[in-house]
């Protein structure tokens, strides 16, 4: 068989991916693996066919794109033999049938651990019988077991130099000769044509050079099937009729009675050909087609073996039935009312889930499958499209954690309270999701909204902590209990970084910290900002009160101090974190400022982070992430000191592992505030900009899939809001987040009231994590904010510039905690004390009172306490 190589770069991908489409697979050459040709290829219905072959990975994580390219759904992807070369540990969890591997042949005799890890050997020869010699004693070695799932492991000749010149083309006899050792030929896009070109072999001769026919007629028995692979019938394939058949990419065949068969070509029956497949035995073929007309069989039905059944014939059924449903009848009305066929289908999944005996689940299954392809036919949509998306998942060797989303979790709503419910369909004025994969918000208007309804806005998405809890509790015990080395194997274990130390102590290498002049720019003065506003909140004087004469009330404060930042980091780069933390540590005066952040692959903490770590003061930079530096900080290890409290955001695992360790007493830590996702609030009224809403809200949205953002409109016209729609959807599309943000939009909604006394009080209701205020006189409405975390007033205050750099901290309360925290601040990081000085004549005012609370409390020892100094004083 022939595998055709594709050079994206070159100007003619394009009719070469058309082309070459029938064959079983192609390689396709690209510069990266994020190459864009590259990208839009892995989009299209053949990529399961395509072999990857990216000429350059990034050296930083060169895996991660590999499974990138894998979840996409490439067949394979072809690996040089150095990438190896290091080991195949690495590759242990990829599937052996997903990988290829390019080297010579010399090569092999230090590459045959390759056998357990890789498909395909793709070895580089030239056209001397001696180097076809050498590549038929390694095919024997390749070939001799079978894939641990099935298969054969595939060995394809690449002759150096091809399309170069004639001397390095290999001719059909080469191909013939490879195909009869069962080693496939990779040949240039270049040198391939699907007509007869001078200096060009024929695609379908090419094809056709290692099929063998065991016929005295030379003919080859060639299976028809239709997209979902089901049988149409059995023909006879000739070499001219093939060759003729991926010059038209149609279904022609040889007949025995009429010579050259063009199908369909009187009777209108014709099909597309699709793909071409060769058996086992190199001596039948298929003939995968799109057909058209009443069918493939002379009797005008779709197959020789009888009509279509199961799935197949109900879609065709579906299809027949949307074109001549009778007017008014019960059919139509399924094609025509969209609210009718997603109420059945609702219906039908509700029954399903109630169904306990295996006839009702069988019965109420095909009922769902029926309405659900109802759908899919009204909407255009084939069975094989819904097909090719469960293909696509198959190809993912990506796992997902698969949770149900909080609104279908059956689980958390016998143990929580239920997720915000959608308003009833009165109330909604955007919900339905269309088929164009529009970026859109729910939307609800206040007004057709019931009390109730309106509460459960103000609920967020439930995280489920049980679990979490459950995995991020033996991490902590392993920390506390084997500290430095707990330490290092987690990191080995989560962050993929063999470290041999688990901290960087001051003074910071200056090589660690070398940054261009713009960013040390940027991160000065954004330095310079936050010092500045967290400066002016401390009260360097202590508050002294006379509460009456001789009785004087002090309050003062000192610092926490040993304090741990968490900086969440590895492949990020995170600084604006650094400084909201260890800033108003610095200035709090803490005498030992610990922060901990995860390494990057090559060990190295990210010199923004380290630059931020000498300038705030740091001693220590723990080289850790997750539950594990939570751990180390909260019960200290051999190298890292034990604090006092711990501030910081992190994922659920760093937020369970803070509160873990709050409540374990032997620890002795406390923590800045419990956390949740990130989360926004908008308020816009006529004054706002579109495009500045948008981008706020997608701000936000883009930090995970479980952030919510929340739009209040205030009076908005409905072109006004369909603008703010239309800005998310665009701005949305562009981002390189792309895919986290058409998770979390979502969950997030706009809700139309008509007057700012609405808008403010959903607000303090909501307790946003951030607050905007795009509204005319802006900072009139602030005094009404009880609420926030952070309030951002006017059209000119991005929350951005909180994130950043404008003085304010992004440390802050989420999930609704703003009713009760504050965000990270000064006082974070001090602790209060109080005093109290009585003189004589104090004492003698205040000490009946006090005696008496005494006795009614019946602390007798608080009472004599007094009262010794009291008959002192009066002489008693």
């Amino acid at each position: 068989m022939i595998v055709p190589s594709i050079d994206l770069a070159a100007d003619s991908y394009a009719e070469d991916l058309a082309a070459f489409s029938l064959l079983p697979n192609q390689i396709l050459v690209a510069p990266t693996p994020d190459d864009a040709r590259l990208q839009a290829a892995l989009k299209s219905q053949n990529k399961d066919a395509y072999w990857v072959q990216p000429l350059a990975f990034d050296p930083q994580d060169p895996l991660a794109q590999i499974h990138s390219l894998l979840d996409a759904g490439a067949d394979k992807v072809v690996l040089p033999h150095v990438a190896f070369a290091s080991g195949v540990e690495s590759f242990s969890h990829i599937p052996q049938e997903r990988l290829a591997v390019t080297l010579s042949v010399a090569d092999f005799d230090n590459a045959e651990r390759l056998l357990t890890t890789v498909s395909a050997f793709i070895l580089n020869v030239d056209t001397s019988a001696e180097s076809l010699e050498a590549v038929k004693n390694v095919a024997q070695v390749i070939q001799k077991g079978l894939l641990p799932r099935g298969g054969v492991k595939r060995v394809i000749a690449a002759f150096s130099g091809h399309g170069q010149g004639p001397s390095n083309t290999p001719g059909l006899l080469a191909i013939s000769e490879l195909g009869r050792i069962n080693v496939d030929t990779l040949l240039s896009s270049e040198i391939l044509s699907t007509d007869h070109q001078d200096g060009k072999l024929n695609l379908g001769e090419a094809f056709m050079a290692t099929v063998i026919s065991d016929r005295p007629d030379g003919l080859f028995p060639t299976v028809v099937v239709d997209e979902q692979g089901i049988s149409l019938g059995l023909v006879y394939s000739s070499l001219e009729s093939v060759v003729e058949s991926f010059r038209t990419r149609k279904g022609v065949y040889f007949s025995r009675s009429r010579g050259l068969w063009h199908k369909g070509a009187s009777s209108g029956s014709t099909q597309d050909l699709i793909k071409v497949h060769v058996d086992c035995d190199s001596d039948a073929l298929q003939f995968t087609v799109h057909q058209h007309g009443t069918g493939f069989c002379h009797n005008n039905i779709r197959g020789c073996f009888g009509p279509s059944s199961g799935l197949a014939h109900l879609n065709q059924t579906l299809q027949s039935r949307k074109i001549s449903a009778p007017a008014g009848s019960y059919t139509q009305r399924l094609f025509k009312d969209s609210n009718l066929v997603q109420s059945k289908i609702m219906e039908e999944a509700e029954e399903l889930c109630e169904a306990k005996t295996p006839e009702d689940i069988a019965w109420e299954t095909a009922d769902l499958i029926y309405f659900a392809l109802v759908k899919c036919v009204a909407n255009g949509v084939s069975l094989r499209d819904v097909e090719q998306q469960l293909e696509n998942r198959s190809r993912k060797i990506t796992r997902r954690p698969g949770h149900a989303k909080p609104k279908w979790d059956v689980s958390a709503k016998e143990t929580a309270a239920p997720a915000p419910a959608p308003a009833p369909a009165t109330a909604v004025a955007t919900t339905e999701k269309s088929k164009s994969d529009r970026i859109i918000m729910k939307s609800y208007k206040m007004s057709a909204l019931s009390a109730d309804q309106q509460r459960k806005l103000l609920l967020r998405p439930i995280i489920q902590s049980d679990d979490i809890m459950a995995r991020v509790k033996p991490i902590v015990e392993g920390v506390r209990d084997r500290g430095d080395a707990a330490l290092l194997e987690l990191t080995a274990k989560f962050d993929g970084v063999k470290l041999d130390r688990t901290v960087i102590s001051a003074p910071f290498p200056p090589e660690s910290m070398v940054l261009d002049d713009r960013t040390r720019m940027a991160i000065d003065q954004a330095y310079d900002n936050i010092q500045k506003f967290h400066t002016a909140q401390l009260q360097e004087k202590a508050l002294v009160v006379e509460t009456m004469p001789g009785v004087v009330c002090t309050r003062f404060s000192r610092p926490i101090e040993r304090v741990g930042l968490y900086v969440p980091g590895g492949t990020a780069v995170l600084p604006s974190t650094a400084l909201m933390l260890g800033i108003p540590a610095s200035v709090a005066g803490c005498s030992e400022i610990v922060i901990a952040t995860p390494p990057r692959k090559d060990g190295s903490i990210v010199p923004e982070v380290m630059y931020v770590a000498h300038k705030v003061g740091a001693s220590k930079v723990l080289m850790a992430g997750g539950a594990q530096a939570v751990a180390a900080m909260a019960y200290g290890t051999e190298s890292c000191p034990k604090v006092d409290k711990i501030c910081g955001p992190g994922n659920q695992y760093v937020t369970a592992a803070k509160m873990l360790t709050q409540i374990d007493s032997s620890s002795l830590v406390s923590i800045d505030m419990p956390a949740g996702p990130s989360e926004l609030l908008v308020i816009a009224d006529m004054t706002s900009v579109p495009a500045y809403v948008a981008s706020d809200l997608l701000s936000q949205a883009e930090h995970g899939t479980d952030s919510q953002v929340v739009l209040i409109a205030v009076g908005l016209t409905a072109e006004h809001l369909a603008a703010i729609e239309d800005e998310v959807h665009e701005q949305a599309s562009r981002l390189p987040r792309v895919d986290i943000v058409r998770e979390s939009i979502p969950k997030s909604f706009i809700i139309e009231v008509s007057s700012m006394e609405e808008a403010m009080k959903f607000s303090n209701e909501y307790a946003p994590e951030h607050l905007i205020l795009h509204l005319e006189q802006a900072e009139q409405y602030v005094a009404q904010v009880n609420n926030a975390g952070s309030v951002f007033v006017g059209h000119w205050s991005p929350e951005s510039c909180g994130d950043y750099a404008s003085g304010t901290n992004h440390t802050l309360p989420t999930y609704g905690y703003a009713r009760m925290y504050s965000g990270v601040n000064t006082d974070t990081f001090l602790k209060h004390i109080t005093s109290q000085q009585l003189t004589r004549e104090g004492l003698d005012a205040i000490g009946d009172t006090v005696m008496r609370l005494a006795e009614i409390e019946g602390l007798e020892a608080h009472r004599n306490a007094v009262a010794v100094r009291i008959r002192d004083i009066r002489g008693q």
